[in-house]
């Protein structure tokens, strides 16, 4: 019976979303990215899956190709306006 845990270090999270470990840290020093919290005595760092999961589906939602309702082509594109005046 294989044990799946709820926590994932760096390397494995960035395994799970098919990232590089660096990419991850980089995120996590600018605020970015999925979140991530501080574990155990020393300090490691580890996210939660289900946290990853959510953080992905609202990359999925934040993009046009992924949300229908976010595609621009959806919308008309507004008329110029026919006062422009050439100096």
């Amino acid at each position: 019976m294989a044990v799946r845990t709820a926590f994932l270090t760096v390397k494995d999270a960035a395994d799970y979303l098919g990232l590089s470990p660096r990419t991850l840290y980089v995120w996590r020093h600018r605020r970015q990215g999925p979140p991530s919290f501080r574990m155990g005595p020393r300090g490691r760092v580890m996210y939660r899956v289900e946290a990853l999961d959510a953080w992905v589906r609202e990359q999925e939602q934040a993009d046009s190709r992924s949300n229908p309702a976010l595609n621009p082509l959806r919308v008309r594109p507004q008329e110029r306006s026919a006062g422009f005046i050439r100096a």
